[in-house]
């Protein structure tokens, strides 16, 4: 069995010997070429070239950014290779992630262990007796997610994390809670929201101030705590979305609250809320910030989503 190790080695939770560890374990099961990547978007050429020479696994050793590159890889790959529109998860590699991050969401709500080691362990287990899960994903427009997006609060929340980040912050939850405070009481969009969901049959809904998507649930974690919005979320259902209405100061104070501290799932006459949605548009009357898996990707008018059924097998 042939296999490619993707290593950001930028990322959070890991070092050069835990690198080598995993290479040597790696290598005891498969046919291991590893490859590390040296600027963003990077895993995603590696993922597709690996699938086009038909490699049999992937594995990722970073976060959720370095998985969402590799997922895109393997997906741009799957239309290639089969010459039909539409990815069958059969024709791809399989996907296999070590969490090296400072959250993995994704491996996380796929029942991966937080520790790299653990998750080393469950690999080869998986690799060994053949173990995988079909999952369904996400696409917005041209790119695919795995476990959320979101267009407006939640992505200039990530947009002012990024920018901590770059001038030298350190990845922690207590600055993803100060980015989204400020960004809430700093923002425009919580008095003119600028936010329309259009669905297909269906009145549309107008005046949101932020979209977030999930795939699975939970949305995100505050340290070793879920945060859920759409408990019901998963890789097995379409997809589910959370959106915020006109807010006050005293309402969306109380949301951040819930989930900042109560980690529950907000409600009340200002919260949308849809469950197992096959497809939706999101408009913007004014260019709103735009994320995939936790990365800011720019600002946005208009994205289209999709839920694509048995996309992508996983080792887990």
């Amino acid at each position: 069995m042939r296999a490619l190790l993707v290593v950001n080695p930028r990322a959070t939770t890991t070092s050069e010997r835990g690198r080598d560890v995993l290479v040597r374990a790696l290598r005891s099961a498969v046919d291991l070429t590893v490859s590390y990547t040296q600027r963003r978007g990077h895993a995603t050429k590696l993922a597709r070239d690996a699938a086009e020479s038909g490699v049999d696994v992937v594995v990722t050793l970073g976060g959720d950014g370095t998985v969402n590159e590799a997922v895109n890889g393997l997906l741009t790959a799957s239309t290639a290779l089969s010459g039909l529109p539409g990815p069958t998860a059969d024709r791809l590699p399989s996907l296999a992630v070590v969490p090296g991050g400072s959250t993995n969401v994704f491996a996380r709500a796929l029942g991966m262990p937080r520790d790299w080691a653990e998750g080393t362990s469950v690999i080869l287990d998986g690799i060994r007796d053949g173990r995988t899960r079909v999952i369904g994903l996400g696409r917005a427009d041209d790119r695919w997610f795995t476990f959320t997006a979101g267009l407006g609060w939640d992505a200039a929340t990530i947009r002012r994390v990024e920018q901590s980040r770059m001038h030298g912050r350190t990845s922690t939850p207590g600055l993803y809670m100060r980015a989204t405070f400020g960004q809430f009481f700093a923002g425009r969009d919580r008095k003119d929201p600028p936010l329309t969901l259009e669905r297909p049959g269906e009145t549309p809904d107008t005046e949101l101030s932020t979209v977030i998507v999930q795939n699975t649930a939970p949305w995100t974690y505050v340290g070793d705590r879920p945060v859920h919005l759409n408990p019901d979320a998963s890789f097995d259902l379409g997809l589910d979305v959370v959106a915020l209405r006109k807010l006050t100061i005293a309402g969306g104070a109380r949301t951040v609250t819930q989930l900042a501290w109560r980690a529950r799932d907000p409600r009340g006459k200002q919260v949308l809320r849809l469950h197992d949605i096959t497809e939706f548009t999101v408009v913007a009357s004014r260019p709103q910030a735009f994320q995939l898996d936790g990365d800011y990707l720019g600002e946005r008018q208009k994205v289209h989503f999709v839920s694509v059924p048995s996309a992508l097998r996983v080792i887990c």
